[in-house]
């Protein structure tokens, strides 16, 4: 019986490399690579031996007649796919790791390659990992919080955790003895770009995209307004995310009790996986979280929860749905949660007319039903996909007291006023038609957005690190900064899964072991344990790898304690201090 990938998929292509017949597609090699929401093994070629299941670092694949529940649809996605894209299934021409010629460690070839490393989420843990494996360099690997991880532990939602277990394939590469780690070290503040650049041959900044784009629109910073990375940070313990910044039970006594029935409804701006995420964590039934390494204050928050509706709200229609067919299909079957589609011409008619591998077919067999956003929401707990609404205002308790009109003040979120669109080609335009969606809770997931890191030039249009292939540049000559290298979303923007990285890092290092093998790299002048004696002297509760062990394992005691896989520790004196623990 031959194998399918699931929802899990991570892009990576581990599974690639290990297949006997080259089955499994699109490969790293091909243009569809990076533009698939997952990768599909043909079961016409597949000989089930298993090896792209033992490879796979995410447990995202399984025998076709093992799959049960939600899952039973992916045999089919993975037949259909090749329906659609017939292969050969031919090989591509070898590739093999880089390495560095001997002598060219450096500039003047004294002692190993150093490089610091940015950050330790998936970019960063591919970028090691291939440094390690091609090179005897030897790695620093810093971080703002106390705790290693990035995305993957704080974005990660905790009802995925075999998406969770890419981690492990990570642990090698922080436990390699050429790998020192400073956590609770932050670049900018604590040390600054020149002073790691005097330690170290190269810098490679792996920082993510940390901020939300905005929404642009009267009441966005109402309370009860957040975006997207506040509330994932909530549910997932970021420990700069305080316990209280998403409240979902208060009762408000200023408000009447037709307004606060609408606390009831929430509404997330944006159709695209976080999105989903977090419209499946306020649905999911607590008892099945409770499984998880959700935080403890949002487990306790959602059990207190009044949320009952949430309704996913886009400016385009279904066939821009940002979402992946995967995450969609799953959120489709969530038990108890019904998923309708609000009825329009235009949607109705898009689906009609949809091709079978597009968005706009996800939609096919759902319920088309009107929805009136300034109705209570119904008995039950549903999700309600809106598309062609532009939300223009958010309404507030303020505003309700002045009669619906004139600023919305500084009173808590009690709804969206909404403009219909319409599309004309690619533009969006307005129809003149307006409404309001009553809602005690607004979230806006419409994308991240990058911050400037001090001491590079930074690209506002793309808000991204300036560079050209994972090299920094100066944007007004296009010429390299010295040493100074970018990966990930810092690099490419906010795009692309956890597996998207590991290509990204290949690049990027590729870029930088070009540099050392032309010698074009300053060599330090300090070593290694100078930088370490600057780190404990800049920060004293820094958090090194001997720590970082402490504090793993008191998360996941505490996890076996209650049949999880770990209870987080949620700020950052409490991470501390189990790291003192060592």
């Amino acid at each position: 019986m031959a194998y399918a990938i699931t929802r899990n998929c991570c892009n990576d292509a581990s599974c690639v490399s290990v297949c006997p017949v080259n089955c499994i597609h699109p490969t790293p090699d091909e243009p569809e690579f990076g533009t698939t929401d997952m990768l599909y093994i043909d079961p016409a070629a597949c000989i089930d031996c298993g090896a792209c299941a033992d490879a796979c670092p995410v447990d995202a694949v399984f025998p076709v007649d093992r799959l049960r529940g939600p899952d039973t649809v992916f045999g089919d996605l993975n037949r259909d796919w090749f329906r659609d894209h017939p292969s050969d299934h031919a090989w591509g021409a070898p590739s093999f790791p880089r390495s560095l010629p001997a002598g060219a460690d450096g500039t003047d070839g004294s002692g190993p390659l150093r490089v610091a490393i940015v950050g330790t989420g998936p970019s960063a843990g591919y970028t090691a990992q291939e440094l390690l494996r091609s090179t005897g360099a030897e790695i620093t690997m810093i971080d703002r919080l106390p705790v290693a991880g990035g995305l993957l532990r704080h974005g990660v939602a905790p009802d995925h955790q075999s998406t969770k277990r890419i981690a492990d394939s990570f642990a090698s590469v922080f436990h390699d003895p050429r790998l020192r780690m400073h956590l609770n070290v932050e670049v900018g503040t604590d040390l600054t770009h020149e002073e790691l650049a005097a330690h170290h041959h190269a810098v490679v900044y792996a920082v993510g995209a940390a901020a939300d784009r905005r929404l642009g629109i009267p009441g966005e910073d109402l309370p009860g307004s957040l975006p997207a990375t506040t509330f994932v940070g909530w549910y997932n313990a970021e420990p700069t995310v305080p316990a209280d910044a998403v409240q979902l039970s208060a009762s408000r006594p200023s408000v009447s009790a037709r307004l606060s029935a609408f606390a009831e409804r929430a509404v997330i701006v944006g159709n695209g996986n976080v999105a989903v995420d977090i419209a499946r964590i306020l649905l999911t039934d607590p008892d099945r979280l409770a499984t998880t390494d959700i935080a403890d204050h949002a487990l306790a928050e959602l059990r207190r929860s009044r949320v009952r509706e949430v309704v996913l709200l886009a400016r385009r229609g279904p066939e821009q749905a940002a979402w992946t067919r995967s995450e969609f299909l799953a959120l489709t079957r969530l038990p108890g949660v019904e998923v309708v589609v609000e009825d329009h011409p235009e949607v109705r008619a898009a689906i009609r007319a949809a091709a079978p591998d597009s968005q706009a077919a996800l939609l096919a067999g759902l319920p088309l039903e009107p929805f009136d956003g300034d109705a209570a929401p119904r008995p039950g707990r549903r999700i309600v996909l809106r598309f062609l609404s532009a939300p223009t205002g958010l309404t507030s308790e303020d505003t309700e007291d002045a009669g619906g009109l004139g600023d919305p003040g500084s009173g808590r979120v009690t709804g969206v006023t909404v403009a219909r669109t319409t599309l004309v080609g690619d533009r969006v335009e307005p129809t003149g038609e307006t409404d309001t969606l009553r809602a005690g809770l607004v979230v806006r997931s419409i994308g991240h957005r990058g911050v400037p890191v001090p001491g590079l030039p930074f690209d506002e249009a793309a808000a991204t690190v300036a560079h050209a292939g994972g090299r920094v540049v100066d944007p007004a000559t296009g010429r390299p900064l010295p040493g100074a290298y970018v990966v990930g979303w810092a690099k490419r923007g906010p795009s692309g899964g956890i597996g998207a990285n590991r290509a990204c890092a290949r690049e990027t290092v590729d870029a930088l072991l070009d540099d050392a093998a032309a010698r074009a790299l300053t060599a330090p002048t300090a070593g290694r344990k100078d930088f370490d004696r600057l780190v404990r002297r800049r920060r004293p509760d820094a958090v090194g790898l001997k720590e970082l062990r402490a504090l793993d394992q008191v998360e996941r005691t505490r996890g076996e304690a209650e049949g999880r896989p770990r209870v987080k520790l949620a700020t950052v004196p409490a991470l501390l201090a189990a790291a003192r623990r060592a």
